[in-house]
């Protein structure tokens, strides 16, 4: 295990769980939103910190340590959509179509950003497009756990799924960093004490 492998799930941890208040409460400010979608446009970065130099990963770090320590704390839930983003996110790396139609319409939403915020709800709508045309045909939907009518409403839909799009932008970190799945099993110990040097 390495600090990057534990900053790409620290992310990933921060992202599900504002995926979880958005489904269960309908609320994230537009500067939230800013800080946890930024990653990803950040899609040649020169260092793996890069990616998330604009997200305060501190959240992150510390639901890592709950979810991974014994505790009262930990969410079952949160764990099914860490998951969830890692088995899409291998689904999209073994589908270059995909890869390529991933990146060409992020390329498109940067050219937009010169004029729009990337909070500003038409931005949010398309990033939630590209979540549901490229990443969610790939495998086994993420299943969102929320209140009903909230999860009816578009606003809250394209929320939800714009996050959903940068979760997968962390586990593609987590991959190219060398994350795997048996380091949740065998490296757990090393996993917590990395992530609270960050706490």
């Amino acid at each position: 295990m390495n600090e990057y492998q534990v900053m790409a799930l620290a992310a990933m941890c921060q992202i599900t769980k504002a995926v979880q208040r958005v489904a269960q409460t309908g609320s994230i400010t537009d500067y939230e939103m800013q800080q946890l979608l930024s990653g990803i446009l950040v899609t040649n970065p020169d260092a793996p910190s890069d990616v998330f130099r604009d997200m305060d990963l501190r959240q992150g770090y510390q639901l890592v340590v709950e979810q991974l320590e014994s505790g009262q704390n930990k969410s079952i839930e949160l764990v099914k959509y860490v998951g969830g983003l890692i088995q899409l996110e291998r689904a999209l790396n073994a589908n270059p179509k995909a890869l390529n139609e991933l990146g060409s319409r992020i390329n498109s939403i940067e050219s937009r950003l010169a004029h729009l915020s990337i909070s500003d709800d038409a931005i949010i709508a398309s990033l939630a497009d590209i979540y549901a045309d490229v990443i969610s045909p790939l495998g086994q939907r993420i299943q969102v756990f929320g209140k009903p009518a909230l999860l009816q409403q578009k606003s809250v839909q394209h929320r939800i799924r714009a996050l959903l799009l940068a979760g997968i932008r962390a586990a593609v970190l987590w991959r190219q960093v060398g994350g795997k799945r048996r380091h949740f099993f065998f490296g757990k110990g090393k996993i917590v004490k990395i992530a609270k040097q960050y706490c």
